[in-house]
């Protein structure tokens, strides 16, 4: 009996160094990408181009026709998407108003594709009125009501999220899978997001609807990511994009591997300059701003916060960058109490644990540790798993003194390394 307990137990030993040498025997080639960071054939960038002004002549030939507004706002969402510069996405909200007022605000479809837009805004709240209202209305109910459970999860309102994740319950349905997936993650259980979100992988393949596809790909190269899964993670973003080559989130996945796994902050750099060549979205240059401060090139670190921060500056992000601007602002040396004033207002309109964890940083950053730590057990320990999160908190235990805690987080912050980023590695090893 012994002797096959000890054959047992070597077998299971043997099988997890084979795999761990497997996953670090995996390196990035740059030749799998590299069409796709060259690529200049923009045809479905032109494509919706071309759909615009289509709809923008007809609109203003026609400026009654509230369908016209509708298709017009389609085109710039989809600009949106596929440059980031904000102004196609205020300009769909302004269509989108414009066809509502022609509806007394009675029409579902508009009322959701209105809370969409407010959606990518952040504006959550404005989002969930609109989608009471097309609730009311009742027409195509279920798609209603997918959304509704999207943004009371955002909104932190746990229970609502259940209840109308309940309601749309169907295995069969990609929608489905996508936000059961996104519930186990929020949950904490990575394995069951993982297995929905393949689930819907396949969902997507058997449709052969691109845009599913490429959305799947993408959302379970994160999950991989997340979960250690390296290699895989990886073969998802290039398969990403194979449907799309200008998938700017595809590429920025890539390059947070070779950055972070692989420690190539260069071509890390060199992949993301030529994705913000085209792409407009703030944060990919705080992303190079990070990779260039783990190069020790302060000097361009600091060109590129100063670049995001003049592009926030811009009144059309509204609320859509708070959280970085949160963190930004609080682990630097001038106006923390600005950053303490916007966690506040975040805290109000997503009263979340990762909201409350940004107040409780913030709060950390000006040295009061006591109401930190008050925040943290009340609102975030124990309610969620986000990386940066134990991060936070295991700052505030250890400036609270309370060891037990900061090596109950130490273990688990040591494995989730890729995701928090080379810079983040000495201040874990120091707590």
């Amino acid at each position: 009996m012994k002797t096959r307990i000890h054959i047992f137990i070597m077998t299971t030993i043997l099988i997890v160094l084979n795999s761990c040498s497997k996953e670090s025997a995996f390196k990035t080639d740059p030749s799998d990408y590299a069409i796709y960071l060259n690529y200049s054939e923009r045809e479905a960038l032109e494509l919706s181009r071309e759909d615009y002004i289509f709809w923008e002549k007809k609109l203003k030939k026609n400026p009654q026709q509230f369908p016209y507004s509708v298709k017009l706002a389609a085109s710039q969402s989809l600009l949106f998407q596929q440059t980031g510069q904000i102004e196609f996405l205020i300009e769909a909200e302004q269509n989108l108003k414009k066809a509502l007022s022609m509806t007394n605000y009675n029409d579902a479809a508009q009322l959701r594709a209105l809370a969409r837009n407010y959606i990518s805004q952040h504006r959550f709240k404005e989002a969930l009125e609109l989608l009471y209202k097309a609730e009311k209305n009742g027409e195509r109910l279920l798609a209603t009501q997918k959304m509704l459970f999207d943004v009371h999860l955002e909104l932190g309102n746990e229970a609502m999220a259940y209840t109308y994740l309940k309601e749309i319950k169907d295995l069969s349905d990609i929608d489905y899978l996508i936000r059961i997936s996104k519930w186990s993650d929020y949950q904490g259980n990575l394995d069951a997001a993982i297995d929905y979100m393949e689930k819907a992988v396949l969902n997507a393949e058997s449709s052969n609807n691109k845009g599913l596809m490429q959305w799947a790909y993408t959302n379970i190269a994160d999950f991989y990511g997340h979960d250690g899964q390296i290699e895989r993670s990886y073969q998802y973003y290039i398969k990403a994009l194979t449907l799309d080559p200008s998938d700017a989130y595809a590429k920025k996945g890539i390059a947070w591997i070779v950055y972070s796994y692989e420690r190539n902050p260069e071509e890390a750099l060199r992949i993301l300059n030529t994705v913000t060549n085209t792409y407009a979205a703030p944060d990919y240059l705080l992303l190079k701003a990070e990779i260039a401060e783990y190069m020790e090139d302060d000097e361009t670190a600091k060109s590129y916060l100063n670049l995001y921060s003049e592009a926030v500056s811009n009144p059309l992000y509204g609320d859509m960058y708070n959280a970085y601007n949160i963190e930004l602002i609080s682990e630097g040396e001038d106006n923390i109490e600005s950053a303490l004033n916007l966690a506040l207002e975040e805290v109000e309109n997503r009263p979340t644990p990762e909201t409350y964890d940004l107040l409780a940083w913030t709060l950390f950053q000006l040295n009061d540790h006591k109401k930190a730590l008050e925040i943290i057990e009340n609102h975030v320990y124990e309610k969620t798993t986000e990386p940066m999160a134990l991060y936070h908190m295991a700052h505030i235990y250890k400036a609270n003194e309370n060891e037990q805690k900061v090596n109950e987080f130490k273990a688990e912050l040591e494995m989730s390394l890729f995701e928090l980023g080379p810079l983040k590695e000495h201040p874990i090893k120091a707590l």
